[in-house]
């Protein structure tokens, strides 16, 4: 047990390279008093919204704790109390890296814009620092806080290590909670600006990205770090931890593997975070080189030196032929390995096809640019079109890695295959959280009237975090079918469940349910979008129609105000989408049993993740679709070249903008959808148990 002490020490590792990096970004130049200026509005509505929303979240985390607290799990009265403790301890780290990476992503930005006047290496440096200090702080907390509560929980219960690891699921539903509030009111928030700033001020009134005399272009500016820092950080914290408990409690299975199986998950993450700092220092680029190569050289250099490890970690756990419960299937070390790199493989594959189906310049992005000629009906028509097509490669994908993996370790190789996948989160979250400290230093670039060298500079690693981005969503996307079904069998290894029937109604019926509740899901936070984004638009339609000289540039528009509007939004619509999630299959378990529970699990997570899947394919692609016109313009088929603000233009912006809350709001928040809810269901498997 010696050696899970790794675990928290390597997440202290990652806390203390956070701070040095934080540190360094902070000593460079911020630029001009006015760029300043604006990085303070920036970054007092990023905090204002965090800290609004940590209120909010505060109170529910009492009550989820109080209710869990008192629950009677039969397995001991020191069990709910401590489960409750977990969920406090998993939701507190979810939140602290949500402000860490919010806090250095807003200062990081004006400085990315400062050094982009010196050299695109310079600005690359600080944007990407920026996104490291968030990857670190994900990874770092969420191994502290899981290394530390497993060792205090076998201290506490030596003889039962069922008993401490159903305690410890306690601390990845605090986790995936806060994550999905997070990524639902980020989305909001985010989107309501994003659509306000581009229907009436790009659209409407003619004005450029991030023109300063646009009302919502801070708040859209804010939005960037609410959705894309803070939400996505949390999203991939309880994906780390969802993925690293879902194997432990596999581990159980084995019947004479002692503690290895249930400790090598904590051993790989830590061995991760190594290499995801080694990784780090490989992240340089020349002026005139591609930033695109410098960040894949860190990260898949992370990703193969893991592959690697993996091999000699499970060699040093895993010394012998182990076998899977009642099975008799044998596992060995090196079964494990290499079910670890099929998870690394497909979550790379699937990346690369997202980032295939949503790039500039591409087959599939070309074809909704050609179709935008024609107005905004085959515009929106292509690109449903096309996110439905999306869907295909990655589930085979999936699959493939589900069947390999299992094929050489069994449902535990699942679970480890979705831990290689995280494995190097620490780099593969620095390389997502650095697209939007360079959205928004272009931002700033362009509102404090730099040269257009700076905004040249910033506009090319704006483009490639798009396409980290999408690469990000496509891990995201394969990590949470993975980690789903890890959990899933968790949970029937918990609640005693030998198999499924699906002939059996309640079964059946929990499985319709769970198959349509990704649709509810989405149709919340997608309504919850449009309201927010009528507010905003009237609200900039209000301040270019009553302040006098707004739009000749003589007067300041009312940013604050545009900000409220996100903020009260995005707070007050997102909690019925995260209650939906949280509270069904408690009521599920509780009322249809246990067996119904897993028919729900089952459809909520092949319905979720294909719905996600072509969600934020189709945003993806939409968005750079509206990108091909701006700059130069894009030459149809045809030879006919259509500049921005062409007709051709403007109908990829409403695609653009239909595609937003896809891609920002629903699609990434159902990745959690999913996991939360076996999360949630592993957590009440003992008091649903059936009898044996």
């Amino acid at each position: 047990m010696d050696i899970v002490v790794a675990a928290p020490v390597a997440g202290v590792l990652a806390l203390g390279y956070a701070y040095w990096k934080a540190t360094w970004v902070k000593k460079q130049d911020a630029g001009t008093d006015v760029m300043k200026e604006i990085a303070a509005l920036i970054q007092e509505g990023a905090m204002a919204f965090l800290k609004a929303e940590y209120t909010v979240l505060a109170g529910f985390v009492a009550i989820g704790a109080l209710l869990l607290a008192f629950a009677n799990s039969g397995g001991g009265e020191f069990q709910s109390p401590l489960i409750a403790a977990s969920f406090v301890t998993g939701a507190v780290a979810s939140g602290l890296a949500g402000y860490f990476g919010m806090r250095v992503a807003t200062n990081g930005n004006v400085r990315t814009t400062a050094a982009a006047r010196i050299s695109l290496t310079a600005a690359l440096d600080v944007a990407f620092a920026s996104g490291a200090v968030m990857g670190m702080s994900v990874v770092g907390l969420a191994l502290i806080g899981l290394g530390g509560l497993f060792l205090l929980y076998t201290n506490m219960f030596p003889d039962n290590m069922r008993l401490t690891l159903n305690i410890l699921t306690g601390f990845s539903m605090g986790a995936s909670s806060i994550a999905l509030f997070a990524r639902v009111g980020g989305g909001i928030y985010t989107k309501a600006a994003d659509v306000g700033a581009d229907l009436v001020g790009k659209v409407e009134a003619g004005l450029p990205e991030d023109d300063p005399r646009n009302p919502a272009v801070i708040a859209d500016n804010v939005g960037d770090n609410v959705g894309d820092v803070a939400g996505m950080g949390a999203d991939l914290f309880e994906s780390y931890v969802g993925a690293i408990i879902g194997a432990m409690v596999l581990g159980l299975g084995f019947t004479d593997g002692g503690t290895g199986p249930i400790v090598l998950p904590l051993v790989l993450a830590a061995a991760g975070i190594i290499c995801s700092i080694a990784g780090t220092f490989f992240v340089k680029v020349k002026d005139g080189g591609n930033p695109q190569h410098a960040l894949d050289t860190g990260a898949f250099g992370a990703a193969g030196v893991m592959a690697v490890l993996t091999f000699v970690i499970a060699k040093q756990l895993w010394p012998t032929d182990l076998v899977v419960g009642t099975s008799g299937l044998s596992v060995s070390a090196t079964d494990v390995g290499i079910a670890t790199v099929i998870g690394l493989a497909v979550g790379v594959c699937v990346g690369l096809v997202t980032s295939y189906y949503c790039s500039m310049d591409k087959p599939p992005v070309d074809t909704i640019a050609e179709q935008s000629k024609t107005g905004t009906a085959t515009n929106i028509i292509a690109g449903i079109g096309l996110g439905m097509q999306s869907t295909a490669i990655p589930i085979i994908l999936i699959a493939a890695g589900v069947v390999g993996s299992a094929y050489f370790a069994g449902v535990y190789g699942v679970a480890i295959a979705a831990l290689g996948m995280l494995s190097t989160t620490g780099i593969q979250l620095a390389v997502d959280a650095y697209g939007p400290v360079a959205d928004n230093a272009g931002g700033i670039a362009e509102m404090s009237h730099q040269d257009p060298i700076v905004r040249e500079r910033t506009d090319k690693l704006d483009a490639v975090g798009n396409t980290t981005a999408a690469i990000g969503k496509g891990f995201a996307i394969a990590s949470a079918a993975m980690t789903a079904l890890a959990l899933f069998a968790a949970f029937m290894q918990q609640a005693n469940i030998g198999g499924i029937n699906i002939s059996e109604p309640m079964v059946m019926a929990g499985l319709f349910l769970g198959a349509m509740l990704p649709y509810l899901f989405s149709s919340m936070a997608m309504k919850a979008v449009g309201e927010a984004a009528m507010e905003m638009i009237e609200e900039v339609r209000r301040q270019f129609r009553e302040i006098e000289g707004l739009l000749e540039g003589t007067a300041k528009p009312d940013a604050a105000k545009c900000v409220a509007i996100s903020t009260n939004a995005a707070l007050k619509r997102m909690v019925m989408p995260g209650a939906l999630a949280i509270t069904t299959p408690v009521v599920v378990g509780f009322v249809m049993g246990a067996e119904a529970l897993g028919g729900l699990l089952a459809g909520v997570t092949v319905s979720g993740v294909v719905l996600a899947i072509f969600m934020s394919n189709a945003g993806g692609a939409w968005d750079n679709a509206k990108k091909s016109f701006e700059g130069g313009g894009y030459t149809m088929k045809d030879g006919s070249l259509h500049e921005k603000g062409s007709d051709a233009h403007k109908a990829a912006v409403v695609g653009d903008t239909v595609g937003d809350p896809f891609k920002d709001t629903a699609g990434p928040s159902l990745n959690i959808l999913v996991k939360l809810m076996s999360v949630v269901a592993l957590v009440i498997a003992p008091l649903i148990a059936v009898a044996s």
